[in-house]
């Protein structure tokens, strides 16, 4: 038997259980992970909340919890190369990822990647890096900041959020982001000129960009997408990743889905350059897998929250 978070219900927080369920083994083409950590995204709990949220991702009741892990391979099936008993690895498994095990497919037809950790990169800055990682490179190439513009970026203290602002200062861009003022402490020490979201946010923009800004990204909604077309930003250099597949005003969709493994190498290798840090919010036992994902839906973190099995 092994522990993993499960839910039988769609709700809050509290329909998350941890039980002890069957010990899962790696088929042919699979290979077992022991997970040290798992990284939480807003996608998990919207999952758990919303029956039509889970159904988009093929998930039915009971079903594990999370996507994002890291961990150590401790089971290899037949068929699988490139992987071996005691490698350090992350990636994603949905619907598997808070628990002590996590059995991923490898191989061109799997749905999620499985990388090795490189050197020097903790399990838990690991567990914090594929969905956030892929999302804010999607983001980011999507918009294509050049060195001297001037950037908004929506949402810019969240996961996904902290890192696209650094990936757009490593362009050579300055960058604007918007959060509440609990927060602009933190972004301006990852060098970002922070601005309060909400209602007039284009007239806050102009006080500290009034030449304009070239290009914006909105990591939460539709706000900062349409402070940006209201300033004149054109509509192919802003885009969402959280306002479905036709976003306001022409402004392009896009997510993780449109970024690669090679986006991953690049952030890890900044990482151990020195000229990308990965902030952990806060790290949590398992067992208080309620109270990580409570901090993680109130969306009020300085960056990443992380679940330890």
């Amino acid at each position: 038997m092994s522990r993993a978070v499960i839910y039988e219900a769609f709700g809050a927080p509290d329909v998350l259980q941890l039980k002890e369920v069957a010990e899962p083994h790696a088929g042919p083409s699979d290979v077992r992970v022991r997970v040290t950590a798992a990284g939480l995204n807003p996608m998990d709990w919207l999952i758990v909340s919303s029956p039509e949220g889970a159904a988009q991702f093929g998930i039915n009741l009971p079903a594990g919890f999370g996507c994002d892990f890291a961990g150590v391979v401790d089971e290899v099936g037949a068929e699988v190369e490139g992987f071996a008993g005691g490698d350090r690895v992350y990636g994603g498994a949905m619907a598997q990822a808070v628990a002590e095990f996590a059995v991923v497919q490898t191989g061109p037809s799997a749905l999620y990647r499985l990388l090795h950790t490189p050197e020097g990169i903790e399990d838990v800055v690991a567990a914090a890096l594929p969905t956030p990682g892929l999302t804010a490179a999607a983001a980011i190439a999507t918009i294509a900041p050049r060195a001297g513009e001037t950037v908004l970026i929506g949402g810019a203290a969240g996961g996904v959020g902290v890192l696209a602002v650094q990936l757009a200062r490593l362009a050579g861009a300055r960058v604007l982001g918007t959060s509440s003022p609990s927060t602009f402490d933190f972004l301006r020490e990852l060098g970002v000129e922070p601005v309060h979201y909400g209602a007039g946010l284009a007239d806050r923009v102009q006080a500290p960009a009034p030449e304009g800004v070239s290009a914006a990204a909105d990591l939460f909604g539709t706000e900062t997408a349409e402070a940006a077309l209201a300033l004149g930003v054109s509509p192919e250099r802003i885009c969402t990743i959280a306002a479905g597949p036709n976003p306001p005003g022409g402004v392009r969709a896009t997510g993780g889905a449109d970024a690669t493994v090679a986006d991953l190498a690049r952030i890890t290798d900044a990482i151990l350059a020195g000229t990308l840090t990965v902030p952990i919010a806060a790290s949590f036992p398992i067992e208080q897998v309620h109270e990580a994902v409570a901090l993680q839906a109130a969306r009020h973190v300085h960056g990443k929250i992380v679940v330890t099995p």
